[in-house]
């Protein structure tokens, strides 16, 4: 299976997140990739497709909260599926403190992060 994607790479991702780094997260994910934001006016919140688009919606993401964090991920593969949980942390555009949990679940094809679906709780008060 020379073409699975392992824990590591999901790591990798993350960390790439982390650090604010769009080439990095890109370089992971192949030409046709899809980012399905949590947030946007669509059941599914946003849908970027394609790395041009994946990249908007990424650098959406760091502008709305420059200090974002996904913290403690802890991730699972089954075959060609995968999950990141994690509990982000930001200051939103307002000012106010966000702290969440929320979980990244992933489709893999051939070695890289085809498909990256994106949820979140919505803390009140």
């Amino acid at each position: 299976m020379a073409d699975a994607v392992s824990i590591s790479v999901l790591e990798e991702f993350a960390a790439a997140w982390n650090r604010h780094a769009p080439d990095a997260i890109l370089s992971m994910m192949p030409e046709d990739c899809v980012f399905e934001a949590s947030r946007g006016p669509d059941v599914k919140g946003t849908i970027f497709t394609g790395q041009a688009a994946v990249r908007r919606g990424i650098e959406e993401v760091f502008a709305t909260f420059p200090d974002a964090r996904w913290n403690n991920p802890k991730h699972f593969i089954a075959g060609d599926r995968g999950v990141s949980e994690w509990v982000f942390t930001a200051t939103g555009p307002d000012g106010a403190h966000v702290e969440v949990q929320g979980c990244d679940v992933f489709t893999f094809r051939n070695g890289k992060i085809a498909v990256k679906n994106s949820y979140r709780k919505q803390r009140t008060g």
